[in-house]
């Protein structure tokens, strides 16, 4: 039987290979402060753009007060806590947010046009989770910073045979979570037994990052196949305006995996970090820098 054609008589799957992009896979780079954190730490520029609109991510634990209260601007800055997070993870912000995370919770902080912000392990804890910067388009950078808090009893689940997937934000599969307070961005936090599989549909235009937090993962996508090991990840583009794609996920190993996906549409603007601050311009910086200095973001007592 003949495939079917496009306009352009290449096959659909042609078509889709043209313009879907998997990066190289990619070690996270070891990350110690103190003797209280210690992370495998990945950033946008190991991914050549196309991590975009991740900024970083952070693979962490964290047994004691490490960073204190800090500001952040122009991007949201994500906190997932996996489930064998031992203990509580206490949240503060200038939004008036005061509470504790606990075992599998996600907390969601836009930041835009400025916050400061302070999360530590009481006492006895062990927090194990990841740590995400997201860029803000411009547009977005001046506006008020939100917050969102998505309880792990809140969680939707996805229980498929032998794999169990939380969509901790936006949707999968025909599961709905909850939206973040930026832009749309589906977040999940999946295991996978030997022999199980999963997969995720990729609107037209989003990209996607994934990372094997244990075990190894075999991805396949639009025809190619790759293997994912532990603590290692990749990213996926799709520049068509018009086709999606699924990512089919499978464990081939005879012992569990856990992974983490992260699918949005990419921002496509250049920007400028400097620590907590991911703004447009170098002035930008200056000027938020000069704001977080007078007070103007904001303190926490």
């Amino acid at each position: 039987m003949n495939r079917p054609e496009n306009r352009t008589g290449k096959t659909f799957s042609e078509a889709l290979n043209e313009q879907v992009s998997i990066t190289k896979v990619t070690e996270g780079k070891p990350l110690d402060v103190g003797g209280g954190f210690k992370a495998k730490s990945f950033r946008e520029k190991a991914f050549s753009g196309a991590m975009d609109p991740l900024v970083m991510v952070d693979h962490y634990t964290m047994v004691e007060p490490t960073f204190g209260a800090h500001p952040h601007a122009g991007l949201s800055a994500v906190s997932l806590l996996f489930e064998d997070t031992v203990g509580k993870f206490h949240n503060r912000d200038t939004l008036g947010n005061d509470f504790d995370l606990l075992p599998g919770d996600l907390y969601w902080l836009k930041a835009g046009s400025g916050v400061v912000h302070d999360e530590s392990p009481r006492n006895g804890s062990k927090i194990h989770g990841l740590q995400v910067f997201v860029n803000l388009p411009t547009r977005l950078k001046p506006s008020s910073p939100e917050a969102l808090h998505v309880k792990a009893t809140k969680v939707p689940v996805i229980q498929e045979a032998g794999a169990r997937v939380r969509v901790m934000l936006g949707e999968s599969n025909g599961v709905k979570s909850e939206d973040s307070p930026a832009l749309p961005m589906t977040i999940l936090d999946g295991s996978l037994t030997s022999g199980s599989s999963f997969s995720h549909r990729l609107n037209a235009g989003e990209s996607a990052w994934l990372y094997a937090v244990s075990g190894s993962l075999e991805l396949r996508v639009s025809d190619r196949s790759v293997t994912l090991p532990s603590g290692q990840a990749l990213a996926i583009g799709n520049q068509s305006a018009s086709l999606g794609s699924t990512i089919e996920l499978a464990n081939q190993s005879s012992s569990d995996i856990k992974f983490v996906l992260f699918s949005a549409e990419p921002v496509k603007e250049e920007f400028v970090q400097k620590g907590p601050f991911v703004m447009s311009t170098e002035s930008d910086i200056e000027q938020i820098e000069a704001d977080y200095a007078a007070g103007k973001l904001g303190q926490l007592s």
